[in-house]
């Protein structure tokens, strides 16, 4: 496994690879003990997208990612990607669309184990009630990437 660094406006984070392919994205710098990437074309086209996304000049990261998770979770994400850049929805709006309607518990834990945020737009995801709930790089970070997505669709 190998890491990239990316220093963002409001947010580190630690980009896992292997074989040039996103495993993981943690928020801030905590490498794991990973190896730093040696492919300097990988590691620009990495920087280069997040930079896109964060200035609002990329609405879709199409970098090639594997999650691991569980097959239900796989569902979950894949639902998630789906979501429009600056459309939100709620955890029960998900697992209906799935076909699990009551299961929006359920869909608040496999965003909980999202380990690809941002590619894997977890933070489009909300309470039924409206309010923002958990986020691995906390509520104010979830609120700031919202705030980017509105500002620039």
């Amino acid at each position: 496994m190998k890491y990239i660094l990316y220093k963002g406006t409001i947010c580190d984070l630690t980009v896992f690879l292997d074989e040039g392919i996103i495993k993981k994205i943690n928020f801030g710098r905590e490498t794991e003990g990973a190896a730093m990437n040696d492919d300097p074309e990988i590691g620009i086209e990495v920087i280069n997208a997040l930079d896109g996304y964060f200035s609002g000049l990329l609405k879709e990261i199409t970098l090639p990612i594997e999650p691991d998770g569980t097959d239900f979770q796989k569902t979950v994400w894949d639902k998630l990607m789906e979501i429009p850049y600056g459309e939100i929805k709620t955890y029960s709006q998900v697992a209906n669309e799935i076909g699990r309607p009551g299961s929006a518990r359920a869909i608040g834990s496999a965003c909980n184990k999202n380990p690809i945020p941002l590619i894997i737009p977890c933070h489009r995801v909300m309470g039924s009630d409206g309010k923002l709930t958990g986020y691995a790089g906390g509520i104010e970070l979830k609120k700031a990437l919202l705030e980017i997505e509105k500002k620039y669709s």
